[in-house]
């Protein structure tokens, strides 16, 4: 059997961590390097660090001295949720002439909100070869890609509407901060304004990936951010939401086309939504021939989702095109439970 895939994780916050380690138990996959913007990780030993025991794979914050060092068949990219701040990084994944694939919420879409960074990226990775994907649980998966599976039974599709509920509970400050959870309806209101609080980052990638998808063209997304006031006192170790103040954000997004609403996503996301009687699920309606509605309760977790989806889609990017791909050019995202290198022929 041909040698194993060698995999480099850049980026070893709570994600790219749950992607090192998944990669590393995962048999074809060789993890030959880790990369920290963080130059307290640096030095490290990665399976250590991970709580695995030494690997004597040596975490580093010189990323082009890992990557021309290792000549990875892929990095992993858990840096940032925006096309702008991670292009610097997938160019230069590219240009050591690496596959990528990142969990930046943008990139799952990247088109529309920076196409001429993605014309770019699509330009570069074209012309080294290699393949760069955006995923994830959301975008990447709930609200886009398993819709258009959906709509495959589908004579035709005249609506679409879905909601994702779920907890932020388990997640720390960073996302609390932008969710506006602990804050005061009227510091939630002015945070929204000025960009601090920004709910759920992926939206219209999500709307443009679905009406890409159907051959629908989509004229605008219009977007709505609301504070979820709580009525209990909930706590958890990043924050305490006093009655009266925000428990979480209940963000829309509505895709019009042709005038009309034809796609209509709500992400509502709150700490302990039990404790006032919401229950979390992932929900998919669908107007069509026939009606379609998908019920996932509780929701799926987005952290073992989006580490999940970014290891399991490695054979699929590696057969793929050179370019920038999204999900729905690959095939359906599947568990790697046996060698990968089965699965993997040449590009």
């Amino acid at each position: 059997m041909e040698k194993r895939v060698t995999v480099v994780q850049w980026g070893l916050g709570s994600m790219g961590s749950g992607c090192a380690k998944m990669a590393l138990q995962k048999k074809g996959l060789d993890v030959v390097g880790a990369i920290a913007n963080s130059p307290n990780k640096a030095g490290k030993d990665l399976g250590e660090y991970l709580g695995l025991g030494k690997n004597g794979v040596i975490i580093s914050s010189d990323a082009i001295e890992v990557m021309r060092r290792t000549k990875p068949d892929v990095v992993l990219l858990a840096t940032n949720s925006f096309t702008k701040e991670v292009y610097p990084e997938i160019k230069k994944i590219i240009e050591n002439g690496s596959n990528c694939i990142t969990i930046a919420e943008e990139l799952a879409y990247p088109k529309a909100s920076e196409p001429e960074l993605a014309k770019q990226i699509d330009e570069l990775a074209k012309l080294k070869g290699v393949t760069v994907l955006g995923t994830g649980i959301n975008p990447g998966f709930i609200l886009d890609v398993l819709i258009i599976a959906l709509t495959g039974v589908c004579l035709d599709v005249k609506k679409i509407k879905a909601a994702r509920i779920n907890d932020l509970s388990p997640f720390g400050a960073t996302v609390m901060k932008s969710q506006g959870v602990g804050t005061t309806p009227e510091q939630f209101h002015k945070g929204v304004e000025d960009g601090t609080i920004q709910g759920h980052i992926g939206f219209p990638q999500s709307i443009h990936l679905i009406a890409g998808a159907l051959g629908w063209e989509v004229e605008k997304v219009v977007q709505t951010r609301e504070p979820i006031i709580s009525n209990k006192f909930r706590e958890t170790p990043h924050v305490k939401v006093e009655p009266g103040m925000v428990a979480g954000c209940r963000h829309c997004a509505q895709g019009i086309v042709g005038g009309k609403v034809l796609i209509e996503l709500e992400h509502p996301q709150q700490i302990h939504p039990g404790m006032e009687g919401v229950a979390t699920g992932d929900y998919i309606r669908i107007e069509g021939t026939p009606n379609i509605n998908m019920e996932i309760k509780p929701e799926i977790p987005g952290g073992l989702g989006t580490i999940a989806l970014a290891v399991n889609m490695i054979p699929h990017v590696l057969k793929s095109k050179p370019g920038l791909v999204t999900m729905v050019d690959l095939p359906v995202p599947r568990a790697l439970m046996g060698d990968i290198r089965s699965l993997m022929e040449e590009k």
